[in-house]
């Protein structure tokens, strides 16, 4: 009688139908989880978008190209050798100027300005011997003090490689979030795909310590900022004049100034050594700075690059974003991570 009473009761008092207290919770995890992944989407979009927002798929093959030209004439013994040149070109036309040039306008009966005026390639030379001096110095001291910064640089992945670095993580980050928004609307587990996604994370944080960019890309850095005055269309044209006016101003010191001036064998050393290899000299200088036109425009799109040193946290910070996001994503299972434990 009493199990009738109380069931005619709950006829007609029915217990209130609504979410329990529990669901409200839910439901926030739920969207959490939701904006958690649609965040990991964009941000692996924006990882895409990075290298086309920089112009990488040009710029970098540009940088490429340049390591690889210079690479002959980035070493020590290269630069000392170029040095030793230089020191060459110096005692000549210290000697010219001192010892021949006085002999031969004496030898010639003229006074200062009319040799000057007569062997008008020579005085060219000498006159502009300090300005030479001074650049190819600067060009070679730049050179010999990035030595290391180069060999950094060029043991970093192909240049042409770096936009890849950027849009293959996208690709896969963008792709598995995505695929983790669609399985959460099917009412199906994301943990796998949360797991995933922390790999990403941290293979993307890993990837500057594996390629050493912390040491490598500031070095980088210091070297574009030290070419970035040597780099110029500018520079690079004078510093190519210049051998033009040393090897007339050779040819002229050695068919004519040397004659005129009848010294005795040995007190012309320097100018007659010199003589003797600035046909060597000039095929071994001239192609640095034939490397140094050919990549003017090839440096100033390496230059015009975000600068080396962040390069690193280009990889870290997104890294560190996915491996967060992901781990909150893994955490706010929501009601199928009950379902599957059921």
């Amino acid at each position: 009688m009493v199990d009738d009473e109380l069931f005619v009761a709950v006829q007609e008092h029915p217990p209130p139908v609504g979410p329990s207290p529990g669901d409200g919770r839910d439901a926030g995890v739920d969207r959490g989880k939701r904006w958690t992944l649609i965040a990991l989407v964009v941000l692996g979009l924006g990882l895409i978008a990075a290298p086309a927002i920089f112009q990488m798929f040009d710029r970098a093959p540009a940088g490429g190209q340049m390591i690889d030209e210079f690479r002959p004439f980035m070493t020590q013994a290269e630069i000392t050798k170029l040095r030793g040149f230089l020191r060459e070109i110096d005692a000549a036309a210290t000697e010219a100027e001192s010892t021949v040039d006085p002999a031969a306008a004496a030898g010639l009966g003229l006074d200062r300005a009319g040799y000057r005026q007569r062997l008008a390639y020579l005085a060219e030379f000498e006159a502009k011997y300090p300005a030479i001096d001074r650049d190819m110095s600067d060009m070679l001291d730049k050179m010999g003090r990035n030595v290391d910064n180069f060999a950094g640089v060029d043991a970093l992945p192909s240049f042409a490689l770096f936009p890849w670095f950027f849009v293959i993580p996208g690709v896969l980050i963008a792709g598995v979030a995505g695929y983790a928004l669609v399985a959460r609307r099917r009412g199906r587990s994301t943990r796998v795909a949360s797991i995933v996604l922390i790999v990403l994370g941290v293979g993307l944080i890993a990837a500057p310590a594996v390629f050493q960019m912390f040491g490598r890309a500031p070095g980088g850095g210091v070297m574009i900022n030290d070419f970035r005055s040597l780099m110029t269309r500018e520079k690079v044209t004078t510093i190519q004049g210049y051998f033009i006016t040393i090897g007339v101003g050779e040819g002229e010191l050695r068919t004519r100034a040397v004659p005129a001036a009848g010294l005795h064998p040995g007190d012309a050393a320097a100018v007659a050594r010199f003589g003797k290899d600035w046909p060597r000299i000039n095929r071994e200088m001239a192609p640095v700075v034939g490397v140094m036109s050919d990549n003017v425009d090839n440096y100033q799109a390496v230059d015009a690059l975000p600068p080396f040193p962040l390069f690193p946290w280009f990889f870290v910070i997104p890294g560190v974003l996915v491996v967060g996001l992901a781990a909150v994503a893994l955490r706010r299972q929501g009601p199928e991570a009950t379902a599957d434990r059921q």
